[in-house]
Order: structure tokens, then C-alpha cells, then sequence
């Protein structure tokens, strides 16, 4: 299994020391270990191989062997992340310790924003899988890339009202990282599109 490091993660610990976010966003990391491994071991019960480890400055991306690997055991791999933290914030609600505040939201903040329907976060991935099973690859892929980019634009326009409100810099990071996901998957639809128009049979 190959392991990346996205570098910009040490750029977004030294804005967030400076701005003194840091504990938030170290227990935020150890979370979305959990998170990932729950997708790893899932993957691993499933009897999938793991191929990629990335590590990006909001997350921790595992990919598995697409051998075998049906749209069924991509949605259960999918929800075993959200549904682990949300295992996590329940129990350290009847947990009383000095962090408990801090985990049981870093928990639910997690499994909510996994849950969005933008590719390639969890609920994405849940939502092409399903919208897959029952239609054609290319008609996923512009569905996929249709809600992904609605939803961007809706959730920028509440955040930057937040940001305003609150004054909250590691909403408006979380916000420039779903740009750059959507811009880079925007990118790989364009091309699968372009390949389509090529092989598909002309009349």
C-alpha cells in the first residue's frame, strides 16, 4: 500500500497555531484516523485490498483495489466512517470528562460533513454508488458533478456569512478545501466526458 502526503497540511497547522485553532484541529485529525480506519477495516472485512493511503489537510483518503470491488461494498465502506463518529459522539455523551464537549462536536462535525452529497466525500461516494447501480455510468457522472457543484456554491453562500459572523478561519479553510476537491473532480469529468464523445458510436 502506497502512502501520499499532501504538503499543504503543514501550511494549514502553521495558519492554525498562529491563529490558535490548533487543539480543535489536532483532535479533528485523531477523529478522522478513526474515521478512515473504520473505512480500512470495512474494506479489509469485505476482503478488499487497500492501494492508496493520502493524507490532505482535512482528511485521510484510503482507495481499495477496484477488483471486486462492487457499488454494494463501496456504499457499506462509505458509511462505516460517518457511522463510526457518530458511534463516538454518543458514547462520550454519557462520558464526563474535561474534552467531552470538544469530542462528541468534533464527532458529529465529522459525520455530517462526510455526509454531504460532494464527491468524493462519503456521501458522494454513498450517492454515485446508488445512483449507479440503477443508471449508466455517464449519466452518474453528470448527476454527480451536477449536485456536487450546487452544493458548493449553496454551503460557500452560508459559510461566508458565518465567516462574517464569527470571524472563524478554519470554516473558511474547510470551505477553499471543498473548492479544490470539486475543481479537481470538475477536471477529471470534463475528461471522462471528452473520452465518451470519442468511443461512443457515431450514427
Amino acid at each position: 500500500m502506497r502512502i501520499k502526503i499532501n504538503i499543504q497540511i503543514f501550511a494549514i497547522i502553521i495558519i492554525l497555531i498562529l491563529t490558535k485553532q490548533i487543539e480543535l484541529y489536532a483532535w479533528l485529525m485523531l477523529f478522522i484516523l478513526i474515521h478512515e480506519l473504520a473505512h480500512m477495516f470495512t474494506g479489509l472485512f469485505l476482503k478488499l485490498k487497500p492501494k492508496t493511503l493520502e493524507i490532505q489537510p482535512f482528511g485521510i483518503g484510503i482507495v481499495f483495489e477496484s477488483f471486486e470491488n462492487t457499488e454494494k461494498n463501496k456504499i457499506i465502506i462509505a458509511i462505516a466512517g460517518p457511522l463510526i463518529n457518530i458511534i463516538i459522539a454518543i458514547i462520550f455523551g454519557f462520558i464526563n470528562i474535561k474534552s467531552q464537549y470538544i469530542i462528541i462536536n468534533a464527532n458529529i462535525l465529522l459525520a455530517i460533513f462526510n455526509l454531504i452529497p460532494i464527491y468524493p466525500l462519503d456521501g458522494g461516494r454513498i450517492l454515485k454508488s446508488i445512483i449507479k447501480i440503477h443508471s449508466k455510468q455517464e449519466n452518474t457522472d453528470d448527476i454527480i458533478n451536477k449536485t456536487s457543484n450546487i452544493l458548493v456554491i449553496i454551503i460557500t453562500a452560508i459559510s461566508s456569512i458565518l465567516i462574517l459572523i464569527y470571524k472563524n478561519i478554519g470554516l473558511l479553510l474547510i470551505i477553499i478545501y471543498l473548492w479544490i476537491i470539486v475543481i479537481r473532480e470538475n477536471n477529471r469529468y470534463m475528461l471522462k466526458k471528452r473520452i465518451y464523445k470519442m468511443i461512443k458510436p457515431k450514427h
